[in-house]
């Protein structure tokens, strides 16, 4: 998620400057076609980036003409011209998979702030050495982010922490990762599953990847003006991008990381209980949340998280 629009240093919180590290993740697809979107997916050369049975767009090093649904967006303009697309035809996807990544994170005790943040702190190491050489290896600058690991009330330049469902998130504006140390235990449940707290991280992370590519401000500038049903699905795919950026991360490192079938499923789990539930739109459906990180965690490429040329039906 990304954050409000806050600021000022507050008692009881820690800055870890110019390292990186928040958290808070933000449902439909029936399974059949959850699963045949995986299947065919997972067909595809990686630099294909996706496809589905109903011909889903296709982003790949080539560029051009962003391929469309019947009723999907019109033509995108090329990245690296004059009106370079910087949502559908972004560098960030021309690069390929991610690579394995290696990571070392301590034991977890949820029940032990110290415990949660070193954990915390030693999965965002990981994050940025992983982007940090991706953007790299694709010719862009990137800078990591501020790490801000909250544990009372404050504000940031986005706005005031903790809100209501807002464990963790990333304010553009100062490109800071703030995290409440014990607010996401609570949020999750005190769950003692690292798995959870990783994704949550990641996700929050995929938010800096958007901003380091410009994504975020082609984003704002997009919803600037626009109804209100045009900004909720502007900011379905946004999240669900993130949350496609996160998986990508977990892929390349589950195997240093010990992440096997079954944290795979707690992570899909608690994937589906972030997503928008009662009235609200902006995060996605359980079906489609759990659609994105699974695609992001199996093709491990940043192009297999381009929602913006989706079509609706996948980022609702």
């Amino acid at each position: 998620m990304s954050g409000p629009d806050f600021w000022s240093e507050r008692p009881g919180l820690l800055q870890r400057t110019g390292l990186g590290v928040s958290l808070t993740l933000g449902t439909g697809l029936a399974a059949a076609a959850f699963t045949g979107f995986l299947a065919i997916s997972a067909l595809l050369p990686s630099s294909n980036a996706w496809s589905h049975p109903a011909s889903l767009p296709v982003s790949g090093a080539g560029g051009g003409t962003a391929s469309t649904t019947e009723g999907a967006s019109a033509e995108r303009p090329v990245a690296g011209t004059d009106q370079a697309d910087l949502l559908g035809d972004n560098p960030l996807y021309r690069v390929g998979e991610l690579g394995e990544v290696t990571c070392e994170a301590p034991g977890l005790d949820e029940d032990d702030p110290e415990s949660v943040e070193a954990f915390v702190h030693a999965i965002a190491d990981c994050l940025d050495q992983a982007w940090g050489s991706y953007f790299s290896a694709a010719g862009m600058e990137f800078t990591a982010p501020n790490r801000v690991y909250w544990y009372a009330a404050g504000h940031s330049p986005c706005g005031a922490f903790p809100t209501e469902d807002t464990a963790a998130f990333y304010c553009q504006a100062n490109q800071g990762l703030y995290l409440g140390v014990k607010d996401i235990v609570a949020a999750s449940a005190g769950s003692d599953k690292p798995e959870a707290y990783t994704f949550l991280l990641s996700h929050e992370y995929g938010h800096h990847v958007q901003g380091q590519s410009r994504v975020l401000a082609e984003f704002h500038s997009e919803r600037a003006g626009a109804e209100q049903e045009e900004v909720d699905e502007l900011t379905r795919r946004n999240e669900l991008q993130a949350n496609c950026l996160g998986g990508v991360f977990l892929g390349a490192s589950d195997e240093s990381l010990g992440f096997g079938r079954s944290e795979r499923k707690n992570i899909l789990d608690d994937v589906e209980l972030r997503a928008d539930r009662g009235g609200e739109h902006t995060h996605g459906s359980a079906g489609n949340s759990r659609l994105w990180t699974a695609h992001g965690m199996d093709r491990v490429n940043p192009a297999a998280c381009n929602t913006w040329n989706a079509p609706e039906e996948l980022v609702w």
